[in-house]
């Protein structure tokens, strides 16, 4: 974080020291919300969650070196009391950036925001110090604790905007304004909060229309949707995908036997061709986006492309592909999952099973609306026409997708299991060496616990 004086904290906040405050402290480490990750010159932050009260770990923090809490009221020690603690997170974050001078790259869409920000973190990173949202830290608390993240030295922020409405971009953008903004998609992700497609398509374009005019926009070409989005910003606009008329195209692509892309990208500034170590052929789009925004940035293309084929890891449960000393590939992409991740996770699974059987663990996705039960049943029937072996399916919120595997016909097996247990306890009964593991499902089923079982077994039988 950029040093600030405990008494300045107070001023940007519009909150008072109490507790035995001193104005002229200076807070030198980090802003966290987590009382564990305190360092001494840290600012802690009482959130209060669902479950948990910020207020009830100040004194803990202060032991621990903080330098105050920002609290919304007395907690016994030192800390700058503000009436709204979220309104004077993202006040202070506005504040602290204005002291610096890094370029800010945003990305935003329905699917693939956490894998193209760190494509883009480990793009910008080799051109200098860069700073990016850890993991999906990408709402009202999480964008702001990562702009505090920012030093002297940084040159480059990367952050992920989400949106559970209209207008929640839009406030995010006013906390953090981006200079180069990406769109991937509007897909079917949270459809049953925003009603229509039409809907998250304005949400996700206010991520643009934030951009200052010299500014630059760079939209998915294959999405009409995205594509439309030019109208709605000042700033220069360039384009990915596979269309013609894309400034950066994919052309040639292909998945190699473990689901990495191969492909070729054409470009205003020539062509080259690019492996990703990745998985899934969906990467290619993410990569060609990340593409388009470094070079808007200044940075070769030579230099972006060795960048992202050096990237072999993202963040945790996001098409993570693992192997056990007996040959089971375990797939974990549990993080999260909609229709349209849903359908390139499978087309994965399929092209990486050689001799063994493909295992799809599906679970619920959440937030679709009305549609939600045709959604899933739409998933099941791609899972029985991609020829996968074993269907799985996890909790009665997922139903819909066992029914329409058994509608599509075909061989594969389906079978239904109440949670991550009962999916865990069957693979691991069944499983072979050389067979391939897919689990996905919605954040909030922790479907990642299957293989985290699968894979700290020993082995697996015959």
């Amino acid at each position: 974080m950029i040093s600030l004086q405990l008494a300045e904290v107070a001023r940007v906040t519009g909150g008072r020291l109490v507790g035995g405050a001193d104005p002229a402290a200076q807070v030198s480490g980090p802003v966290v919300i987590d009382s564990r990750r305190v360092v001494p010159g840290a600012l802690f932050v009482c959130v209060r969650g669902e479950h948990l009260d910020g207020h009830d770990f100040a004194a803990d923090a202060v032991a621990a070196g903080a330098v105050a809490s920002l609290a919304t009221h007395e907690t016994g020690g030192p800390a700058v009391l503000v009436d709204d603690v979220e309104t004077a997170l993202a006040s202070l974050a506005t504040a602290v950036l204005g002291k610096s001078r890094c370029r800010v790259v945003g990305v935003t869409g329905s699917s693939g925001k956490t894998s193209t920000k760190d494509l883009l973190a480990a793009v910008f990173a080799a051109a200098g110090p860069t700073v990016a949202a850890e993991g999906s830290f990408n709402n009202e608390l999480g964008l702001p604790l990562t702009a505090l993240r920012v030093n002297d030295d940084t040159e480059t922020l990367v952050l992920e905007y989400s949106a559970r409405g209209v207008g929640h971009i839009r406030y995010l953008c006013g906390i953090v304004r981006p200079e180069i903004a990406i769109v991937l998609n509007v897909g079917e992700a949270h459809l049953g909060e925003f009603g229509s497609r039409d809907a998250i398509a304005a949400a996700k374009g206010e991520l643009v229309e934030a951009l200052p005019a010299e500014g630059t926009a760079v939209l998915n070409a294959d999405d009409v949707r995205v594509a439309a989005m030019h109208t709605r910003t000042s700033a220069h606009v360039v384009t990915f995908g596979t269309a013609a008329t894309a400034d950066v195209r994919v052309v040639d692509l292909t998945v190699d036997e473990a689901a990495r892309p191969r492909f070729r990208l054409v470009t205003g500034r020539g062509e080259v061709d690019v492996a990703l170590a990745l998985h899934g052929r969906h990467q290619a789009f993410n990569a060609a986006a990340v593409v388009a925004a470094a070079m808007a940035a200044g940075i070769d293309l030579s230099d972006v492309v060795a960048a992202i084929e050096g990237t072999t890891a993202i963040s945790a449960h996001r098409m993570q592909v693992q192997h056990r000393a007996d040959g089971l590939v375990v797939i974990d992409d549990a993080y999260n999952a909609n229709p349209d991740s849903m359908r390139a996770a499978l087309r994965a699974l399929s092209g990486m099973r050689r001799t063994g059987r493909a295992w799809a663990v599906l679970g619920p996705m959440r937030e679709l609306g009305a549609d939600s039960d045709q959604m899933h049943a739409e998933v099941g029937r791609e899972a029985a026409e991609l020829a996968v072996d074993e269907l799985v399916v996890v909790g009665e919120d997922a139903v819909a997708v066992a029914d329409g595997a058994v509608a599509a016909g075909g061989d594969v097996r389906v079978r239904r299991v109440p949670d991550a247990d009962g999916a865990a306890t069957a693979l691991l009964a069944e499983v072979r060496p050389g067979d391939v593991v897919l689990v996905k499902a919605s954040n909030s089923e922790r479907l990642w616990r299957v293989a985290e079982r699968l894979l700290a077994a020993a082995t697996v039988s015959a």
